[in-house]
């Protein structure tokens, strides 16, 4: 059993396939999967397809390149957001200084707000740092130091000292198809170093496609290939790193419900295809009663 901590199902690569994408990672042993929200605005997108698929969660939150956009999403409306069973986490919130296209202030503004909801509510925080590892690294302590928050950094690519920092806070570290690239050394050593306690998977799809995928759309069902790689980085077995990475998972994002033994599933799977085609035909039921409704 794997997770896959964090991608965006509701991004246009994946239109109109879905319920194949879903079926596929069903088939790949992903027993849980967390479409991340980019924008509190369009925060119904994910949330739909989180109701549609049984094994699907998301989160509620603004990424950096869009922090000056939503300025006015406060603190209050990210926790009212967070009282629908299937939101899990808040985020992903963070500071983006490679593209820079939300000003600097409006990205610390937003990942504060973030943390706030994050402080307020138990909920992970879903952390996006790039090229800003002193800034994040600053920020997280002093916002520990107004109040212990749930968080993990998604997709690390920083550097020593921001995953040694992060962890003395108590945070966890996930990492995406970036550490299997022949050139990401550094990371993979950063990678076996953590604590296995304090480790994640994701695929961040439809980016960052593992191995053999590389240049391909990155789907959920890939993160297996991440995890052969932290195995052997890590120098432990395939079914090791899949069920510690799957137990940090459950111990940070305790709003999902665990699949806990092969038979449990087994049921969701099954389950899981029968909640996806009742959710389907209560759609097209509201959708038939609307357009009656309009004659």
């Amino acid at each position: 059993m794997l997770i896959d901590s964090h991608c965006h199902l509701d991004f246009p690569d994946f239109a109109g396939e879905l319920d194949a994408v879903v079926s596929r990672a069903r088939a790949a042993d992903i027993a849980r999967i967390v479409t991340i929200s980019t924008r509190v605005k369009r925060h119904a997108d994910v949330l739909g397809i989180a109701e549609g698929f049984a094994d699907v969660y998301c989160s509620v939150g603004t990424h950096p390149h869009y922090a000056h956009d939503e300025r006015d999403i406060t603190v209050e409306a990210l926790i009212d957001r967070t009282h629908h069973p299937k939101v899990v986490a808040i985020g992903e919130a963070g500071l983006d200084y490679h593209y820079q296209r939300s000003p600097r202030a409006a990205q610390e503004q937003g990942l504060r707000n973030h943390i706030a909801a994050a402080r307020a509510t138990g909920l992970p925080l879903v952390i996006h740092s790039r090229e800003a590892d002193e800034d994040m690294a600053r920020i997280l302590e002093e916002e520990t130091g107004r109040g212990a928050f749930p968080a993990v950094l998604h997709c690390f690519t920083g550097g020593r000292d921001l995953a040694r920092r992060a962890i003395a806070l108590g945070l966890f570290v996930s990492f995406t198809g970036i550490v299997t690239f022949k050139k990401s050394n550094e990371l993979r050593a950063i990678a076996q170093s953590l604590p296995a306690e304090r480790i994640l998977l994701e695929t961040d799809a439809p980016y960052l496609a593992p191995g053999r995928y590389r240049g391909q759309r990155n789907e959920p069902a890939y993160v297996v290939e991440t995890a052969k790689v932290m195995a052997e980085a890590r120098d432990v077995s395939l079914d090791a790193i899949a069920r510690q990475t799957s137990e940090n998972f459950f111990r940070l994002f305790r709003k999902v419900r665990p699949a806990r033994t092969s038979s449990d599933l087994e049921r969701m799977r099954h389950g899981g295809e029968f909640h996806d085609s009742r959710v389907r035909l209560l759609r097209r039921c509201s959708a038939a009663r609307t357009r009656l409704g309009r004659l």
